[in-house]
């Protein structure tokens, strides 16, 4: 979920022309957390998604559909701890 929404982040970045920093102002959020959902350090919340989207002008709709298809192409980056799995 991380690498994928960071991939969609990316890319509607990069479409807006829009600086990390200004996502962030635009958004609500701090230009470290907006840093952090792009290298995977966190998982965007609902709440965070639509606000971020709104500041790029984006669909939420569309920016979740994008990322939910991404996902199986990035599984292997997310880390689950393999013991977790069996509870």
């Amino acid at each position: 979920m991380r690498a994928a929404f960071a991939r969609v982040l990316a890319e509607l970045r990069q479409d807006s022309k829009l600086k990390l920093h200004e996502v962030a102002s635009m958004s609500g959020y701090t230009a470290k957390y907006i840093g952090q959902l792009g290298r995977r350090i966190n998982t965007p919340t609902l709440t965070a998604v639509i606000f971020i989207s709104a500041a790029l002008k984006a669909d939420p709709r569309e920016v979740v559909e994008r990322t939910l298809k991404l996902m199986p192409k990035f599984r292997h980056l997310e880390r689950k701890d393999p013991e977790a799995a069996d509870m």
